[in-house]
């Protein structure tokens, strides 16, 4: 009893150590953590540094030569990004002022059936493969803008990482109003925090969105008049080099106190208010580059014609008595600009400083005499909630009933897109249910069951197997004990209709059958072993019957193997998941031998020892199948038919049993029995057993019109056994 409780005690110290360890590790998980180890120009060509990340929005800026070009956000700070594993799937992306992804890095994971025995490299590739994603289309389309590209055998984490990246980019979108895209907020009016005119440098203006950019180059415009339908649009491209700046334009709401103060300094902001009448707004819009925002128009119409303000379904055009022009900025560190103007918002324009709105550029191009062709741009804005009194505002992540019902259109996506593939498995486990049930019927011709059941065991390896990667693991037991652990969700097992699909079938099947419903029928590896064992035979192949002493000692392997793994995994899944590639299943059936060649050399020594004999390793060292044995001792049936001379004197289901299943004495293992109802076909064989023969020569001495055979099973020692 004190060796019992100091294990007891030993036990749950080493778990207590271990949760806190992961909470440690759960807390080091942030955007600040993982920016230290990437380079600002894998996410932003160019970029040579990271600004700080936002208290109001967890984004941080991704500078080049000190100015914001795209911002950085981590997409497990958003939206739920839970794998197999539990654990999120962190990957960094970075979104541009337009809303489009300039780069995106998986920078952690800890998913277990995905990766084993596909290269992360392939997974890296893949995952940095959505820049350039168009969120504005993305939250036109509702996420279906792109095409979907899929890594066999990594379809759920693949779904993830998509879902993340859309979802979470449209929200950090639509909180920083870029690309046009803006919250719709409800609740009270925010007001803007008039008592707050801290004077701030451009850098520190930049970095946290007081001032916005939008920079546009010659290749950029010409590329997109390119594209227009007008074909005349192409022949008249703008002159100069493709990277030369066709505009650099800047935007800041100056009548907030600290950033007018800021950038135009006291003297010029005190006119600026002087300027304002009440519930009127400035902005300042800074420009470079070849063309210009201002234009020309203006002078002759009194309006600026090439730029409008845009807030919601509101839009405002700015006329010439609403325009100031400023001499130079305040801010000793910012970059020199041609045009530096100040323009007027309007009262009667229901402007809200506190609500994200864009400035639209309109970009003209001559193709005749009299003739243009317009495509237009947006510099989206959103005022930082420093400048703001602390009110409620609508939050930028989702609360958990928007999040999981995200969550739940995912999956419920995947199921629709797949509703071919589950109407085949539903087919394939009615028809085995119904074998099972009426197993005496299904077994009364040897011939015909033999290729029933080597057609069904064909369509199992290339249905469930080699088309649809659905082969179960024991990688999926220990990710549904660690979820367990550490808050366990249905979203992500419901990411595969098969594979969840079998573990519910498997979970109804332990309680009728055990385990050898599906490591008997519905297995692909152990189907690929029995259908080559069965070539084997055709071509002769002497067939290794072990000992029964040794054969009983090698079946308690799998089982340790199996605690093994579970044990290991509660320290360190991912160790877990290295050391389970004892499976062959992932070179088999996932990777169809496309694999290095040590794991090729394994499972093929795997499948030349079932050559010689059968089920070699379902037998001795497959872990699931030990995992699947424990729970099946609960079984409430025992559906096999045995008569009370199996085992004494009769050894023919014992000697026959594929798997060695039956003990000497006639008594079957359920624990290593896979169902393959062989010995039920030899209950009933003519020519096989000594219980109908002897029934065959009684009925021709009796003349007797039928053989009697027990309906109730029993062992063949059992005190109730019947007899025929």
């Amino acid at each position: 009893m004190i060796v019992k409780r100091a294990f007891t005690t030993w036990v749950s110290a080493i778990v207590c150590a271990f949760g806190l360890m992961m909470a440690d590790v759960a807390k080091a998980d942030s955007l600040a953590s993982f920016l230290t180890e990437l380079d600002p120009a894998e996410l932003a060509e160019g970029a040579d540094a990271f600004g700080p990340v936002r208290e109001d929005v967890k984004v941080a800026p991704v500078l080049k030569g000190g100015e914001t070009v795209a911002w950085a956000f981590l997409t497990s700070d958003f939206v739920g990004t839970t794998g197999y594993s539990g654990k999120p799937i962190h990957v960094v992306a970075a979104i541009d002022d337009d809303a489009v992804l300039t780069g995106v890095k998986l920078v952690k994971h800890s998913e277990p059936i995905v990766l084993i025995g596909i290269p992360n490299s392939k997974m890296v590739t893949l995952t940095e493969g959505y820049a350039g994603l168009d969120l504005k289309v993305e939250a036109e389309t509702g996420g279906e803008g792109h095409d979907l590209d899929i890594i066999s055998g990594a379809t759920v984490t693949i779904m993830i990482i998509d879902d993340s990246l859309v979802r979470g980019g449209i929200k950090v979108a639509r909180a920083l109003g870029l690309g046009g895209l803006a919250v719709q907020e409800t609740g009270p009016k925010r007001d803007l925090d008039m008592a707050n005119d801290a004077v701030q440098d451009w850098t520190t203006l930049a970095g946290d969105g007081s001032v916005r950019r939008m920079t546009l180059d010659v290749g950029q415009v010409n590329q997109a008049f390119a594209e227009m339908d007008d074909e005349r649009a192409a022949k008249r491209p703008e002159k100069g080099e493709p990277d030369d700046t066709f505009i650099d334009m800047h935007m800041a709401l100056v009548s907030v106190p600290s950033i007018g103060r800021s950038l135009l300094g006291d003297n010029e902001y005190e006119n600026l208010v002087e300027w304002l009448d009440e519930g009127e707004h400035a902005i300042l819009v800074l420009g470079r580059g070849k063309y210009s925002f201002k234009g020309s128009g203006y002078v002759r119409g009194g309006i600026f014609d090439r730029i409008q303000l845009i807030q919601g379904d509101n839009s405002v055009r700015f006329f010439d008595k609403q325009h100031r022009r400023l001499r130079a900025l305040a801010t000793a560190d910012s970059p020199s600009f041609v045009e530096l103007e100040l323009y007027k918002i309007p009262a009667d324009s229901e402007f809200d400083p506190a609500k994200p709105f864009r400035l639209q550029l309109l970009v003209q191009r001559s193709v005749g005499a009299l003739d243009r062709v317009f495509l237009t741009w947006d510099l989206g804005y959103r005022l930082p909630d420093d400048y703001l009194l602390p009110l409620p505002v609508a939050p930028v992540v989702d609360s958990a009933a928007d999040e999981a019902a995200a969550k739940a259109a995912l999956w419920q996506r995947i199921w629709k897109d797949k509703t071919t593939e589950i109407a085949v498995l539903g087919v394939m486990l009615l028809v085995l249910t119904a074998v099972f049930f009426f197993q005496f019927q299904a077994t009364w011709k040897a011939r015909r069951f033999y290729w029933f059941r080597i057609g069904y065991l064909t369509f199992t390896l290339f249905f469930i197997g080699w088309y649809a990667n659905a082969q179960l693991s024991v990688v999926n037991i220990m990710a549904l004990a660690n979820s367990m652990r550490s808050g366990f969700t249905w979203d992500a097992f419901l990411m595969d209709p098969l594979v969840f699909i079998q573990w519910f079938a498997i979970a109804a099947a332990l309680l009728f059958w055990g385990r050898g419903a599906y490591c008997g029928w519905l297995c692909p590896f152990g189907a690929l072993q029995e259908l080559t064992n069965q070539i084997a035979r055709f071509f002769k192949v002497p067939q290794w019957t072990l000992p029964w002493g040794l054969h009983e000692r090698l079946w308690p392997i799998k089982y340790m193997i199996f605690l093994g793994l579970f044990g290991v995994s509660l320290a360190s899944l991912e160790t877990a998941e290295q050391l389970a590639e004892v499976e062959p299943f992932k070179t088999a059936i996932i990777l169809k031998f496309v694999r290095d060649w040590p794991f090729v050399v394994f499972a093929g020594s795997l499948l030349v020892a079932g050559l010689f004999i059968e089920r070699f390793y379902c037998r001795y060292l497959c872990p699931l199948g030990g995992a699947l044995a424990i729970p099946a001792r609960m079984r409430m049936f025992d559906w096999l038919r045995r008569y009370k001379e199996c085992g004494s004197p009769c050894q023919t289901c014992a000697n026959e049993c594929p798997v060695q299943a039956i003990h000497p004495t006639g008594e079957i293992n359920p624990n290593e029995c896979v169902n393959c109802l062989h010995c039920q076909v030899l209950y009933q064989s003519e020519t096989k057993c000594p219980v109908v023969i002897r029934q065959l020569k009684r009925r021709e001495k009796t003349g007797s019109a039928e053989i009697k055979i027990p309906k109730k099973s029993a062992p063949a020692n059992h005190p109730n056994a019947k007899t025929a």
